[in-house]
């Protein structure tokens, strides 16, 4: 396909439909890190346990007057006091535990439970319960090979007590024996309580970790972005404020070269006469548009200005870019707030439609009396059933690859995810849908309060010279 010339946004203003509403418009008012966790914690959940034990024992004890080995008990638990104790003395108890300091941790707990469960009935101690904890803990915050390394800790320590084990505390001297079924239905069901609990921690923790990264890199485009703002901002404000003395120079330098004779004083006025010229078009080029000359006037931009920045990139692909700004009849288009957020969402999502359309997209800017919505449609396949329940989350992408898409990017399924978090951000409600016609569709809504610009200091409007009608941007 041979590309076509490069348009250019138009403002036009369209009249309402009977209905009130417009095609295909549905927008209401309306990597894993692994998690850390210090070892202090560990300890002090762990002399909650004890305490817990404690209490157990004198439970059963001197309230029930149950029959059960209690020294043998105590002594177990004397000994994990004592390695809290130590634990708890550590100088790098505050700190974050590795993954091998977990383990231990944890392992020892496992252990620890186990023997108590071993010394009051094994598996049938209802108590047995207690040895999901530390693997559900471990399934959260370690590798996998580790936490099913202490899962099958566990699991070894529960079939050892399914066929070792001490009786039930019993108030008889002869307590029963329960049948080898009943121990094994018991061990079945601490299996499945171990797996399913874990399982469903992993996972939890597997996807709060991915979302964390993907917010991660939301937070860093949205600094990239502020960053390259304020550098243009300054750049203008730089070149407004040195342009008065740089034309101060030119003028006595021009002075100076009138006056002298002939000689190394002439030559270095020219010289400084050239230098000059030379900084001024460096300057020039730093203000290519005459409207940000000032802080107070680079940070608002029109309609118009708007989308000519969201569409600049994509002017030179095969794929015609159209954008243009509706709004009813005789209305003069809000100028709104430079928002980097904004403009970085909204190119990445024209980005992503230029990489799906066939032959067109369509930018289009519509605004009224209480909102400002922006639409980005394309004449492309749309959004396949599994992408369009899914689309929103990080890492959900069907974009070609690099050397298949138009834009070159790669898609790693974030750009939409960044791209409606920013836009979310600045209070913008973001919908996605195919259109009647096929093709994608992403529109985002905001109230005009959010995103208008307040009066311009001494009553300038950008838009304010020129019939609205026939202005655009070349």
């Amino acid at each position: 396909m041979e590309p076509t010339a490069k348009p250019r946004a138009r403002l036009v203003f369209l009249k309402e439909r009977e209905t009130g509403s417009t095609d295909d418009v549905q927008v209401d008012d309306g990597l894993v890190a692994h998690g850390r966790i210090n070892l202090d914690v560990l300890v002090r959940l762990r002399w909650l346990t004890l305490t817990g034990e404690c209490a157990a024992l004198v439970l059963i004890g001197l309230i029930l007057h149950l029959r059960a080995p209690y020294l043998t008990c105590l002594f177990v638990i004397v000994v994990t006091g004592v390695f809290n104790t130590v634990i708890s003395l550590s100088s790098t108890a505050l700190g974050p535990a590795r993954d091998s300091q977990l383990m231990i941790q944890l392992g020892f707990n496992i252990v620890q439970v186990s023997a108590l469960l071993q010394l009051t009935g094994g598996v049938v101690n209802p108590f047995c319960l207690l040895l999901i904890a530390p693997v559900t803990l471990a399934a959260a915050l370690m590798e996998r090979q580790k936490a099913l390394a202490l899962g099958a800790l566990a699991a070894v320590c529960a079939t050892l007590m399914a066929f070792w084990s001490l009786p039930l505390p019993w108030p008889d001297a002869d307590p029963p024996t329960p049948p080898l079924g009943y121990r094994l239905a018991a061990l079945a069901a601490l299996y499945t309580g171990l797996l399913v609990t874990a399982g469903y921690a992993w996972r939890a923790a597997a996807e709060t970790k991915r979302m964390e990264l993907a917010l991660n890199v939301t937070r860093k485009v949205l600094a990239r972005e502020q960053r390259l703002s304020a550098l243009g901002g300054l750049a203008a404000a730089a070149a407004h404020e040195l342009g008065t003395p740089l034309a101060t120079i030119s003028i006595v330098a021009k002075e100076m070269v009138r006056e002298a004779s002939d000689g190394p004083m002439r030559e270095d006025a020219e010289l400084l006469v050239s230098q000059a010229e030379r900084c001024r078009e460096i300057l020039t080029r730093l203000t290519e548009e005459p409207d940000t000359t000032d802080d107070a006037v680079h940070a608002r931009m029109t309609l118009l200005q708007f989308l000519n920045e969201v569409i600049a990139r994509h002017l030179d692909t095969p794929v015609r870019v159209e954008a243009v700004v509706a709004g009813p009849p005789g209305a003069r288009p809000p100028e709104i707030r430079r928002m980097p957020e904004v403009l970085h969402a909204m190119t990445s999502l024209v980005e992503n439609a230029v990489d799906f359309a066939r032959s067109e997209v369509l930018v289009s800017v519509r605004f009224d009396e209480r909102t400002i919505a922006v639409e980005v449609r394309d004449d492309g396949p749309g959004f396949s059933p599994e992408v369009l329940t899914q689309l929103g989350q990080p890492y959900v992408t069907s974009r070609p690859g690099g050397e298949g898409s138009r834009s070159g990017h790669i898609g790693m399924g974030l750009g939409f995810f960044i791209a409606k978090t920013l836009l979310e951000r600045t209070g913008g409600v973001v919908q996605h849908f195919n259109g009647r016609r096929g093709g994608a569709v992403i529109a985002a809504r905001w109230p005009r309060a959010a995103i208008e610009a307040p009066p311009a200091p001494g009553g300038f409007e950008l838009g304010a010279a020129g019939n609205p009608v026939s202005d655009e941007l070349r």
